[in-house]
């Protein structure tokens, strides 16, 4: 096998690379969206053991969605990373059928089907946390703003 040869393969196998770069920066997203929840739920609980009746009522509400939400936002990360893994999986069958010269499209296009639909899920799931995180600040703003 000459260079020029394994430099086409190697462009080939690479092409995916540019995916994981992009669903790497949603994982990102969601890690951040992750801590920003765990340090919501230890300052709410923090002020749960401090406050009155009244106030561990609504507080407890918002832990309770906080809870859903870090739920949410793991399996969305999963399924993130679940993309990504499979998109690497695509690298190597690419890489691996232009290198050994044996059929695998029909393997490649599954697992590319399979990384769109995990990607697809992940960001529905995104899509489903940001509804619960508004539902969270409505229990916090004061009953004059909820009116308008």
């Amino acid at each position: 096998m000459l260079l020029h040869d394994i430099i086409g393969i190697l462009q080939l196998s690479l092409a995916p690379v540019i995916m994981i770069s992009g669903i790497g920066l949603i994982i990102l997203s969601l890690t951040n969206r992750f801590g920003r929840i765990v340090d919501r739920t230890r300052q709410l609980s923090v002020e749960y053991r401090c406050s009155t009746v009244i106030d561990q009522a609504r507080i407890l509400e918002e832990l309770k969605i906080l809870s859903l939400r870090a739920k949410v936002i793991k399996g969305s990360n999963l399924l993130a990373v679940f993309s990504v893994l499979l998109v690497s999986f695509i690298i190597i069958g690419l890489f691996g059928s232009a290198v050994y010269h044996f059929d695998v499209s029909y393997l490649l296009i599954i697992l590319f089907i399979a990384s769109i639909i995990s990607l697809i899920l992940s960001l529905f799931l995104l899509i489903y946390d940001l509804d619960l995180s508004l539902k969270a600040l409505w229990i916090e703003l004061p009953k004059e703003l909820k009116k308008n």
